[in-house]
């Protein structure tokens, strides 16, 4: 039986709840990663290894969640992750996820696959808001898409480097899923199985993708063993054609998809504003590094001149605070806030804010800190004791 969306304390609860009423298919499409889902794995086990050192007797009556990013306020050290074809899970499932950020006082970023368009966004949902743009084979789509951003006044523009060409995302390959999706022999009987989603997707039509309108359909291929991720993108681009979106770009530049050292200073000698340390969510290449544990590394090479936000395997505030106290200035959630929209819509999606924010909360204060900018290495814990002064980030 679904739990009810005051039922779901967890975003694990919220994620059971969003599988219960989705087709096979279309949950697996969002809750699955690459080949062996090696990468998918480590990113959250990466949290549990980590320990916390609490401390004790400082004033926690009152916690201050809010932060700074670019010189501007959030209410919380979180921005939600781009995440595609969310109107397939849930009808208008974008605007669900942006309002509830509005709502929050946190950035939204707009995947270039999602099932809403730019001026939609900004209309219905006006708040911080950041496009995120795949590299499009087609320059012509991807330069009018960036300029239309431009124009509904989005802050930032994103930019995601780790998909030159798409992961093997073998459970799309069993479903044989596709966007449109089509009643095939194969997905029949689950989507009978799940009748309100069906209906709603029979009745009123499957939702598009306006970003991506016209350009190749997007079908799971067995054949030659491609998914639905990378259809259409470029797999050329490199730093001298992010060089040239910097240019025509006058706002906020966010590099996402950042894992080695070694890419870094390249990446903001072109003139980026902020890198996430990202794999994709492990849905791109497997057995990579897991972002937390690339995290540090990425800290050292950036050297205080950028933000460094994270994402990938983020479950629980605790997770939050265990990123902000390696030296994260804030974390991007894909999953756990999709699975809040997926179960509940716009109520869904609130939850799963309130979920993180009260968790978060409550490490902070059973750490003994009361702020965000409070939160450093001093709470973390190594096998031999505490993390020295002189090997702390952040």
């Amino acid at each position: 039986m679904r739990p009810t969306l005051e039922e779901c304390y967890s975003i694990e609860r919220l994620r059971a709840a969003a599988r219960s009423r989705l087709p096979r298919a279309v949950f697996d499409f969002y809750d699955g990663g690459a080949e062996d889902e090696i990468t998918l794995s480590a990113n959250c086990e990466a949290f549990r290894r980590v320990r916390l050192l609490p401390r004790v007797l400082n004033d926690v009556s009152r916690v201050d969640l809010s932060t700074e990013l670019f010189q501007r306020g959030m209410g919380l050290p979180i921005a939600i992750a781009p995440t595609g074809a969310v109107g397939f899970g849930r009808r208008g499932g974008d605007i669900a996820l942006a309002r509830a950020a509005a709502l929050r006082g946190i950035p939204y970023t707009l995947s270039t696959s999602a099932t809403a368009s730019i001026e939609e966004i900004a209309d219905q949902a006006p708040g911080r808001l950041w496009f995120q743009a795949y590299i499009l084979q087609d320059k012509d789509r991807l330069h009018d898409l960036i300029d239309r951003a431009r124009a509904a006044g989005y802050e930032g523009l994103v930019i995601t480097v780790d998909l030159p060409v798409g992961g093997k995302r073998e459970r799309d390959l069993a479903h044989g899923l596709g966007f449109p999706m089509k009643l095939t022999r194969r997905n029949i009987g689950q989507f009978v199985r799940k009748p309100f989603w069906s209906l709603d997707m029979l009745l009123r039509k499957p939702p598009i993708m306006p970003s991506l309108q016209g350009l190749k359909a997007l079908q799971a291929d067995r054949a030659g063993m491609t998914g639905v991720a990378g259809k259409n993108y470029d797999p050329s681009f490199d730093l001298d054609a992010l060089r040239a979106l910097r240019d025509r770009w006058p706002g906020k530049l966010i590099v996402k998809g950042v894992v080695n050292p070694l890419d870094v200073d390249p990446i903001l000698a072109v003139g980026a504003d902020a890198l996430v340390v990202s794999n994709h969510g492990g849905r791109q290449l497997d057995s990579g590094l897991a972002t937390l544990d690339a995290l540090p590394g990425i800290l050292h090479a950036v050297d205080g001149r950028v933000p460094v936000l994270l994402d990938g395997g983020i479950r629980r505030g605790g997770d939050i605070f265990k990123a902000l106290a390696l030296g994260a200035s804030a974390v991007l959630t894909g999953r756990a806030t999709l699975f809040g929209v997926l179960a509940g819509g716009y109520e869904g999606a609130n939850r799963a804010l309130a979920i993180l924010s009260d968790e978060l909360q409550r490490s902070m204060q059973l750490c003994g800190v009361s702020t965000v900018a409070g939160i450093d290495a001093s709470v973390l814990v190594q096998a031999q004791g505490p993390v020295p002064a002189d090997q702390r980030i952040g």
